[in-house]
C-alpha cells in the first residue's frame, strides 16, 4: 500500500511497507497551513486514544496549543510536557509515565523532537515530527542529541511515522536557523567523502542513501539565490531536504550519509567549548575545512554559505583561531571508530590547511584564509 501526500506543489509517495532493518516516515506534509492536516494524518495512521505532546515553553505557544486542538478534534484525548533542554533527565522524566500513551508528538526546534524521538524507541511508540524551525537534519533521522553529564551523546531513536512541516510556522522562526539547517545539509557533501573512506576499510555503504544525501547538498548549491529570499518556498525546498537527508540515514541505518569530520569537528566545540554555535553553522565551517582536506570543491560550500548568509569564518561564530585549530585536531577523540579525513590527516596537515597565509597571487585558494581569517587580516 501506498500512502500520496502533498508537499506544497509536490507529492509525496511513501510504502508502508519497509524493508527489514529500515524505517522511513510513512507520511511527510509540507507546505503553509500543513498542520491544519493533523486530524487526516491520524486518522490514516489509527492511531490510538493517548498521546504525549512533547515541546517546550517557547514551541509550545508558536505551534503546540494548534496541535493539541487538533488532536483533541481527532477525538484523541492528548496530554502536553514541556521540557528545558535535551538532556537525559528531562528524557527520565518525560519517560515516568510514558506508558499511558500510545502516540507522541515532538515538537519543535531539535530538543524536543530529539527528546521525542529517543522516548518513542525506548518505549517502542509511534512519533509524529512537528518542526518548528529547519535548523538541521534531526526531524527526520533516526538518531537523537542528548546531553548526558554535560556531552551531547548521538544516541539511536526512532525516526518519526509522520513529518508535519508547516513551513509558514518555520518562516516565522528566526532566518539565523534556516540557515543552519543549510550548513548542515551542506556538510553532507563531506560527510559522504568521509563514509567512502571507511567503505574502502571494509565499511558497509549504500549507493543509494550516499546519492540521495549527496543530491540534497546540490540541490541546495543550485537554488542558494531563491533560500537567500527568505520567501516561502525557499524554507519549502530546505524542509524537503532536511527531511530527505533523515531519510537517507535511515536508509544507510547508520547517520554516516550526513555526518562525518565536519560532525566530529562541530561536536567537539559543544563538549569543550562554553559558547558553541548553532550546530549547523559549526557543520558549514568544519565541511569547507574537511573539503579542503579532500582536496575538493571547498570554494562551492563557501561560496553557497555566504549567499545563503551562514557562517563562514571563526570570527562569524566568535571563535578564535586557537580554539578552531585545536577543535579540528582533537575532532579524531570523537567517536574514534568513525575513520574521517580528519583522522588520517596529520596534525601538521590540518594547521597547515587553516593556518597558512595565501601568496598575493593565490589568495583566495587557501581554506586558511577564508575560513579562519585568522593569521592576518590583511595580504
Amino acid at each position: 500500500m501506498t500512502l500520496s501526500f502533498k508537499m506544497g506543489d509536490d507529492t509525496l509517495h511513501m510504502s508502508k511497507r519497509r524493508s527489514r532493518g529500515m524505517i522511513l516516515p510513512r507520511i511527510v506534509i509540507s507546505g503553509p497551513g500543513s498542520i491544519e492536516d493533523i486530524p487526516i494524518v491520524i486518522s490514516e495512521l489509527s492511531l490510538p486514544e493517548n498521546g504525549l505532546i512533547i515541546c517546550d515553553e517557547i514551541t509550545y505557544d508558536i505551534a503546540g496549543k494548534q496541535v493539541k486542538k487538533y488532536i483533541e478534534e481527532s477525538e484523541r484525548r492528548v496530554e502536553v510536557v514541556k521540557i528545558k533542554g535535551a538532556r537525559i533527565e528531562e528524557l527520565e522524566r518525560v519517560e515516568r509515565n510514558i506508558e499511558k500513551y500510545g502516540f507522541l508528538v515532538g515538537i519543535g526546534g531539535g530538543r524536543p523532537i530529539d527528546i521525542a524521538k529517543k522516548a518513542g524507541y525506548n518505549a517502542n511508540l509511534p512519533f509524529l515530527s512537528v518542526p518548528t524551525s529547519a535548523s538541521h537534519d534531526g526531524l527526520a533521522s533516526e538518531r537523537s542529541s542528548i546531553r548526558s553529564e554535560g556531552t551531547k551523546v548521538s544516541m539511536q531513536a526512532k525516526p518519526p511515522l509522520a513529518v508535519i512541516a508547516d513551513t509558514k510556522i518555520i518562516s516565522q522562526a528566526p532566518k539565523r536557523l534556516l540557515r543552519a539547517g543549510c550548513g548542515d545539509i551542506l556538510s553532507n557533501r563531506t560527510a559522504v567523502l568521509d563514509w567512502k573512506i571507511g567503505k574502502e576499510r571494509g565499511e558497509k555503504y549504500s549507493e543509494y542513501a550516499a546519492a540521495l544525501s549527496d543530491m540534497t547538498a546540490e540541490l541546495v548549491e543550485k537554488e542558494a539565490e531563491l533560500i537567500s529570499s527568505g520567501e516561502e518556498e525557499g524554507v519549502r525546498l530546505i524542509v524537503k531536504a532536511l527531511i530527505s537527508s533523515g531519510v537517507a540515514m535511515s536508509i544507510a541505518g547508520t547517520s554516516r550519509p550526513a555526518s562525518g569530520g565536519e560532525h566530529k569537528f562541530s561536536h567537539w566545540l559543544d563538549a569543550n567549548y562554553d559558547r558553541p554555535a548553532l550546530h549547523g553553522e559549526q557543520c558549514g565551517i568544519g565541511s569547507i575545512v574537511t573539503m579542503h582536506l579532500h582536496n575538493g570543491n571547498w570554494e562551492k560550500i563557501k561560496e553557497t554559505l555566504e549567499i545563503i548568509g551562514a557562517p563562514t569564518t571563526a570570527k562569524d561564530i566568535d571563535v578564535s583561531d586557537e580554539v578552531i585549530l585545536k577543535a579540528f585536531k582533537n575532532a579524531r577523540t570523537i567517536r574514534p571508530e568513525r575513520i574521517t579525513i580528519l583522522d588520517l590527516e596529520s596534525d601538521e596537515k590540518i594547521t597547515s590547511s587553516i593556518s597558512s597565509k595565501p601568496s598575493s597571487s593565490d589568495m583566495y585558494k587557501l581554506i586558511s584564509y577564508q575560513v579562519v581569517s585568522v593569521i592576518d587580516s590583511t595580504i
